[in-house]
């Protein structure tokens, strides 16, 4: 198998380049003398497992017999090996989840290997590694690990790792290091980071929400009890699947309200379309969510022979709304998330979909669960993921926020890279004292998963008290609300 879980083609299949098998010189000096692969049958397996043997018990004496443990064992260690022109394995390095428990996206690499005579300027053992490190990355692993010998740190440093700390290992020196994985600051950049500047523009406080609501989900109207709310969807997505955009406009502005814990009391849509039959689909789907949450379509704007678009604004109602800005230091934060459901089809690893088969009643207990619980602060999780939600709600009260990744609900079988990148449906991170009671949330699950301290970003914290960044500084630039 390939590198993304792919068959590998057999000889047979392989194309035959007739200039090589000609003996043109060129075309042979460009040959690559190896190539790499996931180690599938016994046999590739168990040459791998005998490099180990001859480089780490006979030539280094690191083992006594072999050097085989429980990883070799674990069937979600996943083996690359280098091969040669001649198919023989030169060189192979092993990866996988830490520990027996459920995969949290905390991986390992190591017992990297060259049989002696591939070794030198043909860059096998470099190979190896940049392919487990997109092998990880892949597998939506947000640490990468790996312990190396002493000697083998500038190599690493050399392909972008970074040292952590000295350990030792089978008796002798080796250093801990670590593969950078930005996958979550990227995705929270994309996402966020040009609002702050861009929105400097419009000057007036008001404008971004108001006083202490800057930022925020919806804008409280001054002097009403009235939030309004307003999102647009990416017109690539209403391009394609109209239905699920219409869906989606309305799924969106309610979880707006929802953090601020308003009820809904209406829409207003403004949608365009190349003809009648694309701007069809997409009301239909506006208006089959409409009714699973009961909010009804007070009017809006419709517009034909132009680009896809669409927009909803949202209006509902609180007496009490809760700012995304209003946690301290010390506060615990929760997530509830609607665990339900799966990915949306075209849109694996990105958009979860847990609202399309829920009933009304089950949809209006999670919106209405802010309201409910009134939690010091709250933040529908965005576009820009839980970690990158979590990071607005810890910029806009003026703190750092740390996740425990193994307490995060999640899915079974979800990548957590994926999960905390991804579009959720419903998911409701919420900060307030420690033991506050949890959101009433029906069907969702919620658990404390964090906290908020001093400083900016948002941490990562491993089950062996390690943190890791995944935001270094702000979202939004937007600053406190």
């Amino acid at each position: 198998m390939y590198l993304d879980g792919s068959s590998a083609p057999t000889a047979a299949d392989r194309p035959v380049d007739v200039l090589a098998l000609l003996g043109d010189r060129s075309t042979l000096a460009r040959q690559s003398r190896f190539h790499i692969e996931q180690a599938c049958s016994a046999a590739e397996l168990s040459d791998y497992r005998r490099l180990r043997r001859e480089a780490f018990v006979h030539e280094q004496g690191l083992f006594t017999g072999h050097d085989l443990d429980d990883r070799d064992t674990d069937p979600r260690t996943l083996v690359l090996v280098a091969k040669d022109q001649d198919a023989t394995v030169v060189g192979g390095v092993r990866l996988g989840p830490v520990g027996d428990g459920p995969d949290i996206g905390w991986w390992q690499g190591g017992r990297l290997v060259v049989a002696r005579r591939a070794r030198g300027p043909h860059g096998i053992g470099a190979a190896l590694v940049r392919a487990a490190c997109a092998r990880a990355e892949a597998e939506g692993v947000l640490r990468f690990d790996a312990t190396v010998q002493a000697q083998g740190e500038v190599l690493f440093k050399r392909l972008g790792w970074r040292s952590v700390r000295e350990i030792e290992a089978a008796g002798a020196l080796h250093m801990l290091m670590r593969w950078p994985i930005g996958r979550i600051a990227a995705q929270a950049a994309a996402a966020k980071s040009a609002l702050g500047p861009l929105l400097a523009a419009l000057r007036a406080p008001a404008a971004l929400g108001g006083a202490g609501f800057v930022g925020d989900d919806g804008a409280p109207l001054p002097g009403t009890d009235v939030i309004a709310a307003c999102d647009a969807i990416v017109p690539s997505m209403v391009e394609r699947d109209p239905g699920w955009a219409g869906w989606c406009s309305v799924l969106v502005n309610i979880n707006d309200l929802a953090a601020m814990g308003a009820s809904p009391i209406g829409l207003l849509d403004a949608v365009g379309a190349k003809d009648t039959a694309h701007a069809a689909r997409v009301l239909d789907g506006l208006g089959r969510a409409a009714q699973a949450y009961g909010v009804p379509v007070l009017g809006g704007h419709t517009q034909l022979g132009v680009p896809a678009a669409l927009s909803v604004t949202a209006l509902g109602r609180t007496d009490h709304p809760v700012p995304g800005g209003g946690g301290r230091p010390g506060h615990a934060v929760r997530l509830t998330a609607d665990l339900g459901g799966g990915w949306r089809t075209g849109y694996q690893g990105r958009q979860w979909d847990s609202s399309t088969h829920r009933r009304t009643d089950e949809l209006r207990a999670m919106t209405g669960a802010v309201a409910a619980a009134r939690p010091a602060a709250a933040k529908d999780v965005s576009m820009a993921g839980i970690a990158g939600t979590l990071g607005m709600l810890a910029e806009a009260s003026g703190c750092r926020a740390v996740l425990d990744v193994a307490a995060v609900p999640r899915p079974r079988a979800v990548p957590m890279g994926d999960w905390l990148t991804c579009f959720p449906g419903f998911a409701m991170l919420t900060a307030d004292e420690p033991g506050a009671p949890p959101l009433p949330a029906g069907p969702a699950t919620g658990a404390v998963c964090g906290e908020l301290t001093q400083g900016q970003g948002v941490g990562l914290r491993w089950p062996d008290g390690e943190i890791t960044e995944a935001v270094a500084a702000t979202v939004t630039g937007m600053g406190t609300a």
